[in-house]
């Protein structure tokens, strides 16, 4: 048989099922109660007879495209949050869509901002992620919300849009347990100096879990840098020069923390004997190849850009409404991955 003449029905045939089963299993119907076996042997059947849905009439029938977009703050020229693209991507292709990428620079202007967008709408795109590189307020540009769109690592300045980001404060009491637990009372933290929510919220989780852990959190010793790795030794410099110094270290991020390991080594420390270190991230260039490895707290930039991208096409799809998500953003963990920085301090 020609394959161009091929259609559902026969792959229904084919199969032993029903057309509606062929149409929902080809184009990856979430809640559609079809099981594995099922799946493979439609998938199998319309391979064997070379049938592939055609998208142009789908498009037609639903005017949808089977096109998102994401307009990228930075992220896809940095190494540090490329994992959200990844995620979008993987989701969007899991459920028969496709993603087209802008990258726009953070420090552009609204109305650059706004072409971007509207650049992404000239294209009908179903829906738009707007993602930034660090977990920020980002002032959105007015065409945002002609489609279904959603924040990744960030939240609107004014108005409400359904957003996604990490677990700041969760994710800095892991940090500083994992200290805590391994007997370290004397802990101190290398901050960023940036006006971001995450300055604010891990700094506030750190005081809080040391003051329940019976310590003085408030007293704590503190010091803030730019969040690179000359900023993380100049703090870890200054911390480290007290009389009674921590032997305990929680660092903003893994690049503060390489940092630290370099001031560390100055003055003669060893870590984790001497200092123990935490840091923030999970960079993978940088925390799984410092010596010792580097204990740290991932960002969930991988489960937020696959979050996003799930319930955008949900909302595309007219399966959730994305205004009732919108009151408060969601708020995903973010877990500690152990390594060798970290043990009991001399006694």
């Amino acid at each position: 048989m020609n394959n161009k003449n091929i259609g559902i029905k026969d792959v229904a045939v084919a199969a032993g099922v029903s057309v509606t089963t062929v149409s929902h299993v080809l184009n990856d119907v979430s809640y559609a109660r079809i099981s594995p076996e099922t799946r493979d042997k439609v998938r199998a059947a319309a391979e064997e007879l070379g049938y592939g849905p055609n998208r142009l009439a789908q498009a037609l029938r639903t005017q949808r495209t089977g096109m998102l977009g994401l307009v990228s703050e930075d992220i896809a020229t940095t190494p540090h949050a490329g994992r959200i693209i990844l995620g979008a991507d993987e989701a969007a292709k899991a459920r028969g869509y496709n993603l087209m990428i802008i990258n726009t620079p953070g420090s552009s202007t609204l109305e650059s901002r706004q072409a971007d967008v509207q650049a992404l709408l000239e294209r009908r795109v179903d829906g738009i992620l707007y993602a930034t590189m660090y977990h920020r307020n980002v002032e959105l540009p007015d065409n945002l919300g002609s489609v279904p769109s959603v924040l990744v690592d960030s939240v609107a300045t004014s108005g409400s849009i359904t957003a996604v980001i990490p677990d700041e404060e969760g994710g800095a009491r892991t940090a500083v347990a994992a200290l805590l637990e391994a007997g370290h009372t004397r802990v101190g933290f290398i901050n960023n100096t940036d006006d971001v929510p995450a300055t604010r919220q891990r700094l506030q989780a750190f005081r809080a879990k040391l003051t329940e852990a019976g310590l003085d959190g408030d007293a704590a010793p503190v010091e803030s840098e730019i969040s690179e790795v000359q900023g993380g030794y100049e703090a870890a410099r200054r911390i480290l020069a007290r009389e009674s110094r921590p032997t305990g270290l929680f660092c903003y991020n893994d690049r503060m923390a390489m940092g630290a390991y370099r001031a560390a080594a100055e003055l003669g420390l060893s870590i984790p004997e001497d200092l123990s270190i935490v840091g923030f991230d999970d960079q993978e260039l940088i925390a799984a190849n410092l010596y010792p490895g580097l204990t740290t707290v991932a960002l969930p930039h991988y489960e937020m850009g696959a979050w996003a991208t799930e319930h955008l096409i949900d909302a595309v799809e007219g399966k959730t409404d994305l205004a009732l998500m919108a009151l408060h953003p969601t708020i995903l963990s973010c877990p500690l991955v152990r390594r060798d920085s970290i043990t009991a301090p001399r006694q």
